[in-house]
């Protein structure tokens, strides 16, 4: 569903922007703002998830300390704190009635002048939040999807700091995204530079062989996933061992056990197929499933594990 039929539908109608909110089309920015012309933004995405108590932001405080930290290699600095940032965003979520959504906080250089230095520009920041199902696809988390190998390699850090989630580095992504639906497939992997796996356009990978789970380590090239951080945590409490630091070759996803992505956007998806070789039996393998039930008992809180992790928009 996109933005039009959404606010058709009365699901939202607001936009938080420089400490106001605003009416959803009124949230516009000039033709000649910096980031649009360079991609000098840095964002996030964070899930909120409907539960018993209401509705509740998943590791809310861990987007944040992103959020703040990717704005240095570029000199950004967030003209809002934490506090004002947590309020705006429940208070966001509790105006437009939404139980459950996906929220995207964006800072970035805005108007002033266009020289590759941003520094004379404003900081803007803006928070939206709308609901959001299944990234992949709604049978996507039981069947799992069909994936292909990008022509497109994940850049260096060397090149663009990889750890910082930034809005110009994701035309990389886009990239891969584009050929992949371009050949049929759901989604992309991308290998880095030294021809090892480094993740999806916008996922992070797991692969299980004999029982145990690797997942690409961040010398990889890859972002450093809040959810990838929760799976690993779920896996190991029960009682996977998980090599969280691992050198992935593209050969090895042909004779992977299972493979399955974790994201904000994503969740967890089992992968099926890559590049149509099948995937262990072609179905959600065991191992996934476990993390996956584990995951969702969490975040729908059918479990009181990780309270810490949630923010609760009526609390």
């Amino acid at each position: 569903m996109g933005f039009d039929e959404m606010r058709e539908a009365g699901d939202v109608d607001t936009i938080w922007l420089d400490g106001e909110f605003v009416d959803w089309d009124d949230a516009q920015i000039h033709v000649l703002t910096h980031g649009l012309h360079y991609g000098t933004g840095v964002f996030e995405g964070v899930r909120c998830y409907d539960t018993e108590e209401g509705p509740a932001i998943f590791r809310w405080e861990e987007h944040l300390d992103r959020f703040y930290e990717s704005g240095k290699p570029y000199n950004l600095d967030i003209p809002f704190d934490r506090e004002e940032l947590t309020e705006a965003t429940k208070e966001l979520i509790r105006r437009q009635e939404l139980e459950s959504c996906y929220i995207r906080p964006i800072a970035y250089y805005g108007y002033d002048m266009l020289g590759l230095n941003p520094e004379s520009c404003p900081v803007q920041v803006a928070i939206a939040v709308w609901p959001w199902g299944a990234y992949l696809g709604e049978d996507a988390l039981e069947e799992g999807v069909e994936v292909t190998i990008a022509s497109w390699q994940k850049y260096a850090s060397s090149q663009i700091p990889t750890n910082a989630k930034t809005t110009g580095p994701y035309v990389n992504s886009v990239l891969a995204s584009l050929e992949a639906k371009r050949e049929g497939y759901v989604e992309a992997l991308l290998l880095n530079q030294a021809g090892n796996v480094a993740e999806g356009p916008g996922e992070n990978l797991f692969l299980v062989r004999d029982g145990e789970i690797y997942t690409p380590g961040l010398s990889e090239g890859i972002l450093d996933g809040i959810t990838r951080n929760t799976v690993i945590t779920l896996a190991e409490e029960l009682g996977y061992t998980v090599h969280d630091d691992a050198t992935i070759s593209r050969g090895e996803l042909n004779t992977a056990d299972e493979l399955f992505f974790s994201g904000t956007a994503a969740e967890v998806t089992p992968i099926r197929k890559v590049d149509n070789v099948v995937v262990g039996e072609g179905t959600r393998g065991p191992v996934t499933t476990d993390i996956q039930q584990a995951f969702f008992d969490l975040v729908e809180r059918r479990t009181d594990d990780h309270a810490e992790w949630f923010e609760h928009v009526e609390g």
